[in-house]
């Protein structure tokens, strides 16, 4: 648990970006005869993309710290309306599970109280923090059609449940885009809505994605705690913006 592979001296990586062209898009599944997919993945449908930028990897706790300290909790030109209110309500000053010990991050684990590793995607923040984090630092988070489209054709690897860590490492290679899957869902700048033509099941089937999709924000790519064989480019998660419980996490995106 906690695998560190970068020692405290490195200096923290760069945020590299990789660039995606404009184009017309397929997004979703139409899931052959015999493969599993959700719902809420279908129907497969075009989508028109212009140019954008992502981020290499997801944001790191050493970049959040640095929002942190800048004051960002404090300062409402950065959150959205309900966000600042929810700020404000909540008492929020760092993700769930961080305290400030001996003048140092320190956050619970499964495995217990460690300090943060600054090398590591930033976890448990809401949609709230992750898009005043992005006003912060000048981009915007991905929408889910940019993230799928930047993780069709990549191979489902990573630091999921599987590999029996439990709680979110560091970049392991340089890889573009690195850690689309496991680590930390991935927040989007999407709310979580019907595709073109979906259709909800009939019964009790149609009630576990289909009643749910108002209010909430589409979470992408699986975490440290989703099985492999659980996880694909379009797989669709959700949770309401101000939920922070799960391995959530971000990466950001700009236009181009």
């Amino acid at each position: 648990l906690l695998a560190q592979p970068w020692s405290e001296e490195q200096s923290l990586p760069a945020l590299g970006y990789h660039a995606y062209d404009g184009q017309l898009r397929d997004i979703g599944i139409n899931p052959r005869e015999g493969e599993f997919c959700f719902d809420n993945e279908t129907p497969r449908h075009k989508v028109y993309l212009n140019a954008f930028r992502l981020s290499a990897r997801p944001i790191n706790n050493g970049e959040f710290i640095e929002f942190i300290e800048a004051g960002a909790y404090d300062r409402a030109e950065y959150w959205l309306s309900d966000a600042w209110r929810t700020v404000r309500t909540q008492q929020w000053r760092a993700p769930l599970y961080w305290e400030r010990i001996d003048n140092r991050w320190w956050y619970m684990t499964l495995g217990g109280m460690f300090p943060v590793d600054e090398h590591a995607p930033a976890c448990h923040v809401s949609y709230y923090e992750a898009d005043a984090y992005a006003r912060w630092a000048g981009k915007r988070l991905p929408s889910e059609v940019e993230w799928e489209s930047a993780a069709e054709g990549l191979p489902v690897i990573g630091n999921l449940r599987d590999r029996g860590l439990l709680h979110p490492t560091s970049a392991s290679d340089a890889a573009i885009p690195a850690q689309m899957y496991g680590d930390v869902w991935e927040w989007t700048q999407s709310a979580y809505a019907p595709y073109p033509g979906y259709r909800p099941p009939a019964g009790a089937l149609g009630e576990y994605n289909g009643k749910f999709m108002c209010s909430q924000m589409v979470l992408r790519g699986g975490s440290c705690a989703t099985p492999v064989d659980h996880i694909r480019a379009t797989y669709r998660n959700f949770f309401y913006p101000a939920d922070r419980w799960q391995f959530s996490g971000f990466r950001l995106a700009e236009d181009l």
